[in-house]
């Protein structure tokens, strides 16, 4: 019995030490305010940068049609090749037509040997007029037939130039220069007018670029460039479908006059080079960059960089309420500061109300810090200065059909 008490005092111990450590642990420790890391809001040159998405467009665009009906005898063009304005596409059957201008050219002969008989006739009975045999109706009769024969030669050399036309229709040139695309009949086959298009040229270097802007947005634009130059205050950039940034510039060249009913847009137009990327190894055929219909980003970018009030990006926070930071105020007390953003870069954001110059704002260890709580702030770690000074003058990143706002705090880079 002794050994059993001994036995449950002993345990009765061990489970109270246990639990007394178990208290003491779970008692937090004394610290002091957490350390934060601050960037003090300055202003810094960003481009302002819009984007919206476009498709490209020729310059020029040509649908070649057969003016004459004719048997198709040769097509002298590789498909898909760089041709030169004046080159010979098709070669139409020219016998017909070189016999019918034969036939009018023959008619016209005929004419011209009638009409010298009949100025011989005039000229003989405006002889007889001053002699007993001359009578003024028959030198009449012969006036009115020499003219009628002079009209009859105009109307048959009038059909000498249409034959001549027509045989001329019987070779199809290319009206423009830029690239040719496949042929819709083969050698062999009856061509006409109402065959329809042949082939189409389209050209190259330089292209059209056209994308609707919302007519919202086109009012933001006009007030922003309009006292800058207007069009051309502005240069196009193009992101291709692959991602890749387009290695030219362009600038707008048109604005169209009429708002687009149905989705309340205004069509805009710019003109970009697109030279020979590269030659193919087919003869005659080579690559460009881009290509009529192609689908593409296009992207608006001020020629001048603006002043702004900067950030880091990571430093903004979102709520139902809308954007803001934490910033370090009095007695390093963190303050949440509603903020407007602007024009953004990807580590950058641009604030238009709610911050001034030389604020401080939480940039690090914001997970740690309420709103009244007291902070302990040191500079930002050098990862994010660095990305700062490195983002000086870069250019906005903005969403298509969008003017550049900048992200939340938990956006994507």
């Amino acid at each position: 019995m002794n050994l059993a008490g001994v036995s449950i005092r002993l345990l009765t111990a061990i489970l109270l030490t246990i639990l007394i450590g178990g208290l003491a642990r779970s008692q937090p420790a004394t610290s002091g305010p957490p350390a934060v890391g601050v960037v003090e809001a300055t202003r810094r040159p960003i481009i302002e940068r819009s984007e919206f998405l476009g498709r490209i467009e020729a310059i020029n665009r040509v649908d070649v049609v057969a003016r004459v009906t004719a048997f198709l005898e040769r097509r002298l063009f590789e498909e898909g090749a760089e041709i030169s304005k004046g080159d010979e596409l098709y070669r139409l059957e020219r016998g017909p037509f070189e016999a019918d201008l034969a036939s009018k050219l023959a008619q016209v002969a005929q004419l011209q040997a009638t009409l010298e008989n009949a100025k011989q006739t005039t000229e003989r009975a405006r002889t007889l007029l001053g002699g007993p045999a001359g009578q003024q109706s028959t030198y009449d009769a012969a006036i009115a037939n020499q003219l009628s024969l002079e009209a009859q030669v105009q109307a048959a050399q009038a059909q000498v130039q249409a034959s001549r036309i027509n045989l001329n229709y019987t070779k199809i040139s290319a009206p423009i220069a830029g690239k040719i695309g496949r042929t819709a009949l083969t050698e062999g086959n009856v061509v006409g007018p109402s065959s329809g298009v042949l082939t189409t040229i389209v050209s190259q270097d330089p292209m059209y670029v056209t994308f609707p802007v919302p007519l919202r947005q086109a009012l933001e634009l006009r007030e922003r460039y309009g006292p800058q130059g207007g069009l051309e205050a502005v240069v196009i950039r193009l992101r291709l479908p692959d991602g890749r940034m387009y290695g030219r510039s362009g600038k707008l060249n048109f604005v169209d006059n009429t708002i687009a009913q149905n989705t309340d847009t205004i069509t805009v137009r710019g003109e970009i080079g697109n030279p020979i990327l590269r030659a193919s190894s087919a003869p005659g055929v080579t690559v460009h960059e881009l290509t009529d219909g192609e689908f593409v980003t296009v992207v608006l970018e001020g020629v001048q960089p603006i002043e702004v009030l900067a950030i880091p990006r990571s430093a903004v926070l979102s709520d139902q309420q809308g954007d803001y930071v934490l910033a370090v105020g009095a007695d390093n007390k963190a303050e949440q500061r509603r903020i407007q953003l602007g024009q953004s870069t990807p580590t950058i954001a641009a604030v238009i109300a709610g911050l001034a110059a030389g604020d401080r704002v939480i940039v690090e260890g914001l997970q740690r810090v309420r709103p009244g709580q007291v902070v302990s702030p040191g500079p930002a770690s050098p990862m994010i200065l660095s990305s700062m000074k490195a983002s000086d003058g870069a250019a906005p990143q903005a969403a298509p059909g969008t003017s550049g706002k900048a992200g939340r705090a938990d956006d994507k880079p």
